[in-house]
């Protein structure tokens, strides 16, 4: 069965190798149509996303402890950049800190998720971020549904 259905773009920002192909070995086993691009630092992301020629991404994870330019710098930069207001940032970090969580929140992230500490558990965030209704996720955002408890 042939289906025209769009790949779902999803980049990823992540400085940690492992993590990036854990990432990207989750995304291959939950068979969705998807083009993945991953990236090892902020820098090349927003060199990257600032290319005219770059179609946008549906969904962007951004770790926060990255060398060059972090996380919550990237953040700022592309809530600050008309271009991207409808691209969905997803936090992906190590870091469970209020602060962090906070300052995420308020800079526009559209939900911060822990990363997990196992492959299983992996594949079962990405795929239920992947699947939210970012619509209705986004329009009734606060604290509670910003976090993501695994």
């Amino acid at each position: 069965m042939a289906t025209n259905q769009k790949p779902l773009r999803i980049l990823l920002a992540d400085d940690d190798e492992d993590d990036r192909m854990f990432f990207s070995e989750a995304i291959a086993e939950l068979k969705m149509t998807n083009e993945l691009i991953l990236f090892e630092d902020g820098k090349d992301l927003m060199e990257h996303l600032v290319n005219p020629d770059f179609e946008l991404p549906h969904i962007l994870f951004l770790d926060l402890n990255m060398p060059y330019k972090n996380g919550l710098e990237c953040l700022k930069e592309i809530r600050a950049d008309q271009r991207f207001r409808e691209v969905s940032v997803a936090i992906y970090s190590t870091s469970s800190s209020e602060s962090d969580i906070e300052d995420t929140f308020i800079e526009g992230a559209n939900i911060y998720i822990k990363k997990p500490n196992d492959f299983s558990e992996l594949k079962r965030v990405i795929k239920e971020v992947l699947h939210l209704n970012w619509q209705f996720h986004t329009s009734s955002l606060n604290r509670d549904t910003f976090f993501f408890s695994i």
